[in-house]
């Protein structure tokens, strides 16, 4: 099937074109709505991504001059205003969906089998000729019960007879319907080596080898059936595999989104520079807003939910053309380095909630997905160990929930230790449908290897999945309290180096300063969760430190603990009169100043 996506974001244009090649669509791009409408007077579309705020032309004049001039072909839109007036508008222009930005790749792809699904009525859920039979939600093909392993091209030429099996298809149609059009054509010994290339994999099957007959001087179609006759099957659940094959290159295209859009926060950087400084021309403003407005609609895409809610807020600042204060220049450069700070992070880091799921039984996974959704926890799949690990290497999941069932014992008692002595540790939680006490010694066991191993905790795949989840909802917690950061002000080296050593073991990030005169620029950059202060210091007091914090409406709520060497009345009284949360005596044992640290960002 083909798509046109029109998009001008091109980052995010790439990486939704690779994802859906992976599901075996031929997608073109067009950057623009002048452009996609040149593409679709000269190719044909099965349905058309077309994003709503173009150049040139935008997307629902578009979606309105497509349906006036009597095109019928699908149109999802891809909006970033998640309103119902823009809803409205856009089905009335003539869209039969849309899909809000930033949006999961998943989701956007789950959408596009269902509209076309919707759209060729006439078409069965799954194709089948004789007893060749190709699933394109799976895109697994049999023949005659057997699998048959093609390639994403004899996949697609597969599925065009299928589609349209009374036509001949020549060389020059095969090339128009499954080559992009960014692409150089294939020479034509490419196709005649594709379909000789499935006729031999249909052969080997069992079926005759001119299943695709070739048509002398016009091209190929499928051979009309004899004596086989169709037998209907029941359609199988969605294929884990190919989820696990769309997942892997959603997370490559990460990589690739965060390797390049340091140029769009440069832009910012530069027009909030000019601002600052009052001379902020029409141009650059309106290149600020455009670059702010393609990152919202993006980075939450992308796995980062907080990067589009501050390039949103970053967006609106440059929407104005009126006088912007100085307090509103400060808080322009707040958002531009919050935002930078979360795109120094990973994906997975954004959400602190991704649980990867080690496991084949399909009912399970499904049931823990769909409880998953009511806690906000990010789920992935895994059919096997070997997919596990190299997801593992890739997204670094925050919690591995691994079934004992899946595999030989002892390869997955090696993962378990291999994460839990990893750095960073993954947390590894088991479950299984072995009943551990109905044999003691074997159940008491396995018990034990899997605590040795280090796993934390063990599960029976019999429990409700709000049950199985709930463990790991503790342990997800707990990660995102000792993954804080902290920033600490001493002028003592000795006591800073006893914090960072009692600290960052524990996953902490820390920033420590000896000089407070430079406490300021390092406070807007670092952007801690939690101070830790000493009270007498050369130039500047903590006293007076903690004050200025207290004072500015951005760091106001910034938890702060003070470190003193004692805890007389007066010091105590003192700090806590200026806004200190806590105080800690310097020679107190490390397991005190960590459970301070803890409680503080707790009550945050």
């Amino acid at each position: 099937m083909r798509i046109l996506l029109v998009e001008d974001d091109d980052l995010l244009a790439q990486a939704v074109a690779t994802a859906l090649t992976k599901q075996n669509y031929v997608v073109d791009i067009a950057a623009d709505g002048e452009a996609g409408w040149e593409l679709i007077n000269v190719c044909n579309y099965d349905l058309i991504l077309l994003d709503v705020i173009l150049p040139k032309l935008d997307g629902i004049s578009l979606c309105r001059q497509l349906r006036q001039s009597g095109y019928q072909m699908l149109i999802l839109l891809l909006t970033a205003k998640d309103t119902k007036t823009d809803k409205v508008i856009g089905l009335d222009a003539g869209a039969d969906d849309y899909v809000v930005k930033p949006f999961d790749f998943q989701e956007l792809s789950a959408r596009i089998r269902a509209l076309l699904r919707r759209g060729n009525t006439s078409l069965p859920p799954v194709l089948e000729w004789g007893s060749l039979r190709l699933d394109p939600s799976t895109c697994e093909v049999t023949y005659a019960d057997i699998t048959l392993h093609l390639t994403a091209k004899e996949f697609s030429l597969l599925d065009l007879f299928l589609r349209n099996n009374q036509r001949i298809f020549s060389r020059s149609a095969i090339v128009d319907q499954l080559w992009s059009a960014e692409k150089d054509p294939p020479e034509e010994n490419t196709i005649k080596s594709h379909i000789k290339s499935l006729r031999q994999k249909l052969k080997a099957a069992g079926a005759n080898y001119d299943f695709i007959e070739t048509v002398y001087g016009m091209g190929y179609r499928l051979k009309a059936l004899d004596h086989e006759q169709s037998c209907p099957k029941p359609e199988p659940e969605i294929d884990l595999k190919q989820q696990q094959i769309l997942l892997t290159a959603i997370a490559q295209e990460r990589e690739n989104f965060k390797a390049k859009v340091g140029s769009r926060i440069a832009v910012l950087k530069l027009a909030a520079d000019a601002l600052r400084k009052g001379k902020l021309d029409e141009q650059v403003r309106q290149k600020a807003e455009q670059e702010a407005h393609k990152l919202a609609g993006s980075l939450g895409s992308f796995g980062f939910p907080k990067g589009s809610l501050l390039a949103n807020e970053i967006e609106d600042l440059f929407q104005t053309q009126k006088f912007i204060s100085q307090a509103k220049c400060f808080y322009l450069d707040k958002l531009l380095m919050e935002l930078q700070r979360e795109l120094e992070k990973s994906p997975v880091e954004q959400t602190q909630n991704l649980l990867l799921v080690i496991s084949n039984e399909q009912q399970v996974v499904e049931g823990l997905i769909k409880e998953a959704e009511n806690d906000e926890i990010q789920v992935q799949i895994a059919t096997n160990l070997t997919t596990a690990r190299s997801l593992i290497s890739s997204l670094n999941p925050d919690v591995v929930l691994l079934d004992l069932d899946i595999d030989i014992e002892k390869d997955s008692l090696k993962l378990i230790t291999e994460l839990s002595q990893g750095t960073p540790q993954i947390p590894v939680l088991v479950f299984t449908n072995r009943n551990n006490f109905s044999d003691a010694c074997g159940g008491l066991r396995l018990r034990l290897e899997v605590a040795r191993a280090g796993g934390r905790a063990f599960l029976q795949k019999s429990m409700p999945p709000s049950q199985i989840l709930e463990p790991v909802s503790q342990i997800l917690q707990e990660t995102r309290i000792t993954e804080a950061r902290v920033m600490v002000v001493d002028d003592d080296p000795q006591t800073l180096t006893i914090i960072q050593q009692s600290l960052e073991p524990l996953g902490f990030v820390l920033k420590t300063l000896e000089d407070p005169q430079g406490f300021w620029d390092t406070l807007t950059e670092f952007s801690p969760d939690l101070l830790i202060l000493d009270v007498e210091m050369p130039h500047i007091s903590g006293i007076e430190i903690c004050q200025v914090v207290r004072n500015d409406p951005y760091w106001k709520f910034l938890p702060v603990i003070f470190m003193v060497d004692n805890l007389s009345a007066d010091i105590v009284e003192q700090i806590f009169a200026i806004g200190a949360d806590d105080c800690v005596m310097k020679t107190a044992k490390n397991s005190q100043l960590i459970t301070r640290i803890l409680n503080s960002i707790k009550r945050t």
